[in-house]
């Protein structure tokens, strides 16, 4: 699960994610935001939208409840605060606790579990693990996004890759979308005749590559279809495999 926490105090923002690693070492920390402003533009911005919130309610420029009249949040919010005068406004924005400081750690605890209950996450789980589960090959990914769950079939995916630890698969509409396995774990249950794993950071497909150009030291440069932000080279360990997927005779 990916968690972002929004508060202004550094001792704070640091105590609540150790708190919360403590409790959820597979949680992800996508940032430590302080202030309206900041949230909405790092919203507005980011590829990877957060499965829970952390939010303080006073904020270095405000009060946290701004941010809901420049954007749409729908992800679950445990908002935290050291007023008590809040709480009946904050359950009217996707709030699931709300929480007095100094946190507690069974409040919160209490708190991340109330989420984990929560159908959205418990219907993600089902339909993923039913997916990893099923007799026959997997067709699809399952992802949730936000409060939102979607499927993405295989076939409409270009490539996939991994950047600050996250993992994304690229469709051919340009559209990117976060994965919650890693490449490792997406390569046992992809079609190894459509898809090749290029290097550390890159499993591509076959219809995604439209050039295929000869790099130094025996290496390969690959141009696809969408654009990658980084040029994508293969190893001239990975170059005779990769030929080899290519010809169709792996």
């Amino acid at each position: 699960m990916k968690v972002l926490i929004v508060e202004d105090e550094e001792l704070a923002a640091n105590r609540l994610k150790k708190l919360i690693l403590g409790l959820r070492p597979s949680y992800q920390i996508l940032d430590i935001l302080e202030s309206v402003s900041g949230v909405v533009k790092w919203m507005q911005e980011t590829p990877v939208l957060p499965d829970l919130i952390l939010m303080d309610i006073q904020l270095s420029d405000g009060v946290s409840f701004e941010i809901f009249d420049s954007i749409e949040i729908k992800t679950p919010i445990i908002f935290t605060t050291a007023y008590d005068q809040y709480a009946i406004k904050a359950f009217k924005f996707n709030s699931i606790d709300y929480l007095l400081k100094p946190i507690k750690i069974d409040e919160l605890m209490a708190a991340v579990i109330k989420f984990e209950q929560s159908p959205v996450l418990r219907d993600y789980k089902m339909l993923k693990s039913n997916m990893l589960e099923s007799s026959g090959s997997p067709s699809r990914f399952v992802i949730k996004i936000g409060g939102t769950i979607r499927t993405i079939n295989f076939d409409d995916v270009a490539y996939i890759f991994t950047t600050d630890k996250i993992t994304f698969a690229m469709t051919f509409d340009g559209k990117r979308y976060p994965l919650d396995q890693n490449l490792e774990q997406i390569e046992e249950f992809l079609d190894p005749t459509k898809f090749f794993r290029v290097n550390r950071q890159f499993i591509v497909q076959f219809k995604s590559i439209v050039e295929i150009h000869t790099h130094s030291k025996s290496r390969i440069k690959l141009i696809l279809n969408p654009k990658t932000e980084q040029e994508l080279i293969i190893s001239t360990e990975k170059s005779s495999d990769f030929k080899t997927w290519l010809s169709g005779t792996k």
